[in-house]
């Protein structure tokens, strides 16, 4: 049954939207080439995944960057005709070219900070494509309204931030029509990036929360799109994440990216507790690289945090001792000591808890007062709200009443500048605090720190500069919840809820020796210096072209429908299992052996009654009967259980516990594959696992007749694979001179005898065949789990060695499309039970004695 979750979503999907009305159809942009050449149009209403079977005529790679909003500057011109046009110089966007490769040509994807008239907006679109190469995404009203302000910014952006929504007036319910404008505004992204892409040629790079599920529409279109995320804002802990309804969906879409990238490890880690604990994806380190396994994909895990320009903060302190005078500021503030606050006008910037913080300090220490002055600049808000209303409320109160209380002629502790400030004004504040304060409750990143490292530092033959020539010195207080923190090794980190611990904080930045100061200064300038914007930029593209340099080589498929959509990538070699070239194969060959698992194979894993179906057990005896075929069931199951299940198939040949134990019929006895009897060592395992199931709620242990299977399905998925480790190591430390195997599996851990698998077991058949004279000359060999490519990869030994012959027929086959050393699969056990319907269709009956046809 489908998710309510997935209401409405096939057609937002399929570009129908039914709550926000059909938007007018726009002229379509001509395709941007880097060369002369011929680019078909691909039909944005086709349904099917395509991967673009039309060579592309571009010779050299190309990056589209999508983001909300477009690196550019709108203004409307004085005659009210037209608009004129800008770059946006603050703009990250704009900033990170410099990190890319110098002969890669960037294309913007965006809307617009302004509404562009109906009638205006082809005009406009041609413009910005043809002097700024940008495509503008023209939001129709009330989609916008709902999509930013609403899902964006009352669900998307608290959340991030650790605010649950407790009540309808405290961070506000649900709202479904709102994640189907969320769904609908990246589907119009979507399309803007279809028109202008080159898709074997171009790599997308998508930015920050308003667009987490543009990958999806982008993947269902190019299945071997090159395609980045960098989520700028922080990523919320599984427990807070796990609240939000559409939180599967976020994430599979956010799946169909080649790489993700986070500013810090914290943020890599929730997402990936989210994926394993919602999905039930694992990720791998390998050599300093983190990927999720995700149907054959390797998706990426990207940390790096993002840097500030260094050119353009640079030549703004240029700009600024000209622009802005400097030294009436230091007259201003002569003999005063200046602790400097910039945030934006934000419920999660803490302004108010750092306000109180300056007010404790002053109490606490009395020589602060007439001295210390706390600058506030507070930017505007960008989101509405009455939560935001309270906090501006409470803020200008907290202001009013320190100045009021420590307030002196000609000195105020508080001055709260509460308007926009340019970078260049912004400057001259930071070379003249002694100490910048960092309050923020949670925050993604935050580059104040880091502009006024830059600041304090100053630039060779400025005016500042050169006045001040003796050693530079800066101090940083700084919130343990913003995402610089773990880079700034020397700043003072705080708890800013903690009001009194911040109060001591910004005391002894402040009181601190000047020696101290300069120490912490050149640790930190060295590194916001050399890990700027450019060097995150050329970071996260290089690990973009690393993770997809195998996208050609490898055969796609589209499967799944709305956000359930995702890319399967198998072998080339790799297909499904044609029914009838098995039995033409089958129908040719006179020595076959037929080796099937059950669990997953034959019978579903959610089944409860696992025994097998009237209709099983006959086409089983149907294909025993013939005297060319050989038929065994490998299964991890115990022999009792087979045993009872596969009563009626007098001649099936059972494969018990992994090949541990072997019978080739009813009429005979088990056999013994092990290289040892003693089973001593339960007795030193199963301590050791009684001990973990103890501790470990929801786990348990199996006992078999010659392994023990520790189970943690049930528990808790990152406590259970945390034990399942810790388990692993102690058993191998405490098993390591016994004759056993000890593995972990797919929430397993299993100790069994040395010298048994169903590899082991399958070449033992083969080859006791080629003993008897019965050379086999037809394999299949099917299951569904690890176990059961054991079976497949030593039917490539078995070849090499000569127990199969050159000319025997093989098909290994997996069940489900995921990577394997199988050579084919089918989808389900479904297929499996039909296609050995046709093998027991095409058997020989066995004769009657009187030499007819035995009916069956």
């Amino acid at each position: 049954m489908m998710s309510r979750s997935y209401t409405n979503l096939l057609d937002l999907a399929s570009g129908n939207f039914p709550v926000m009305g059909q938007t007018r159809e726009r002229k379509r942009l001509t395709r941007v080439m880097t060369v002369p050449g011929v680019i078909s149009e691909l039909d944005d209403d086709q349904a099917n995944s395509v991967s673009s079977d039309v060579p592309s005529s571009v010779v050299q790679d190309r990056v589209i960057i999508v983001a909300n909003q477009l690196p550019v500057k709108a203004k409307r011109r004085p005659d009210n005709k037209g608009w004129s046009f800008s770059w946006d110089e603050d703009s990250l966007l704009l900033q990170l070219k410099d990190g890319l490769p110098e002969d890669m040509e960037v294309l913007y994807v965006g809307s617009l900070r302004v509404d562009v008239d109906l009638s205006e907006q082809d005009d406009v679109s041609q413009l910005l494509l043809d002097r700024f190469k940008c495509v503008p995404a023209f939001l129709p009203s009330d989609i916008l309204a709902k999509f930013y302000h609403g899902f964006c910014k009352q669900h998307l952006w608290p959340l991030f931030h650790y605010m649950l929504p407790f009540s309808a007036t405290h961070g506000g319910r649900f709202d479904r029509s709102l994640w189907e404008a969320y769904v609908a505004a990246n589907k119009i992204f979507s399309q803007r990036v279809i028109e202008v892409i080159n898709p074997e040629d171009d790599y997308v790079w998508i930015h920050d929360y308003h667009l987490m599920v543009l990958p999806t529409f982008l993947r269902r279109r190019f299945n071997r799109l090159r395609m980045g995320f960098f989520l700028h804002s922080p990523f919320p802990s599984s427990e807070i994440y796990r609240t939000l309804p559409v939180r599967e969906e976020i994430l599979k879409a956010l799946l169909n990216s080649d790489l993700i990238g986070f500013h810090t490890f914290d943020y890599a880690r929730h997402f990936l507790s989210c994926c394993s604990r919602m999905l039930g994806l694992e990720y791998q380190s390998k050599r300093g690289y983190i990927g999720l396994e995700y149907y054959g994909r390797t998706v990426g895990i990207k940390i790096m945090p993002v840097g500030i320009h260094m050119g353009q903060i640079e030549s703004v302190l240029r700009l600024a001792d000209k622009e802005w005078r400097v030294e009436e500021l230091k007259q201003q503030f002569e003999g005063k000591t200046v602790l400097l606050g910039v945030d934006d006008m934000d419920i999660f910037k803490g302004v108010d808890l750092k306000l109180l913080a300056m007010e404790h300090m002053l109490k606490q220490h009395p020589k602060w007062q007439g001295r210390a002055v706390l600058v506030q600049i507070t930017n505007p808000a960008r989101g509405r709200g009455k939560d935001l209303e309270e906090i501006q409320a409470e803020i200008h109160s907290t202001c009013k009443r320190i100045n009021d209380t420590y307030g002196q002629p000609g000195y105020e502790p508080i001055v709260f500048i509460d308007r926009p400030v340019s970078l260049s004004e912004r400057a001259a504040y930071y070379t003249l605090a002694e100490c910048v304060v960092v309050s923020a409750v949670r925050d993604g990143m935050n580059l104040t720190p880091y502009e006024y490292v830059v600041c304090r530092q100053g630039v060779s033959g400025s005016e500042s500069s050169s006045e001040s020539s003796g050693p530079k010195k800066s101090m940083l207080v700084v919130s343990e919840f913003i995402g610089c923190s773990p880079s700034l090794s020397g700043a003072i980190r705080v708890n800013p809820w903690n009001i009194e611990a911040t109060a001591e904080a910004m005391h002894e930045a402040i009181s601190m020796a000047d020696a101290e100061k300069q120490l912490r200064h050149e640790k930190h300038y060295r590194y916001v210096s050399t890990h700027d914007v450019a060097y995150w930029a050329r970071s996260f593209f290089q690990d973009m072209e690393r993770t997809c340099k195998d996208h050609f080589r490898r055969r796609c498929w589209g499967i799944g429908l709305s956000f359930g959509f995702r890319v399967v990538a198998l072998d080339p070699n790799f297909r499904k299992l044609s029914i009838d070239e098995l039995v033409s194969a089958f129908l040719r060959s006179k020595n076959r052996a037929i080796l099937f698992d059950y669990d997953g194979t034959v019978m579903p894993q959610n089944s409860i009654n696992k025994a097998p179906s009237q209709e099983v057990i006959s086409m089983i005896n149907t294909l025993c009967d013939d005297p060319k075929n050989t038929v065994f069931v490998v299964s991890g199951r115990g022999r009792e259980s087979l045993g009872k299940w596969f009563a009626p198939c007098k001649k099936l040949g059972i494969a018990a516990e992994h090949g541990y134990f072997v019978r080739w019929s009813a009429d005979e006895d088990w056999e013994v594959c092990g290289q040892s009897a003693d089973f001593g060592w339960m007795h030193i395992a199963e301590p050791v696992m009684k001990l973990y199931t103890e501790s470990t709620d929801g786990s348990s242990i199996e006992t078999k007749e010659s392994a023990l299977v520790w189970h943690h399905r049930d528990a808790d998925p990152v406590f259970g694979s945390s034990q399942a480790k810790e388990m692993l190591d102690h058993l191998e430390s405490v098993l390591a001179n016994e004759p056993v195997a000890v593995k972990s599996g797919q929430f397993i851990v299993e100790v069994k005898p040395q010298g048994v698998s169903k590899g082991l077991v399958s070449e033992k058949i083969y080859t006791s065949m080629a003993e008897k004279g019965r050379q086999v000359d037809f394999v299949l060999c099917i299951g569904d789990d690890r176990s059961d490519e054991d079976m497949f990869e030593i039917i490539g030994n078995a070849v090499t060695n000569g127990v199969l012959s050159s000319n025997t027929s093989v098909f290994a086959c997996t069940v489900g499309q995921k990577p394997s050393k199988a050579k084919y699969y089918l989808d389900d056990t479904a297929d499996v039970v039909s296609m050995l319907d046709a093998l027991a269709d095409a058997s020989d009956p066995p004769s009657s004695p009187d030499g007819s046809p035995r009916s069956i």
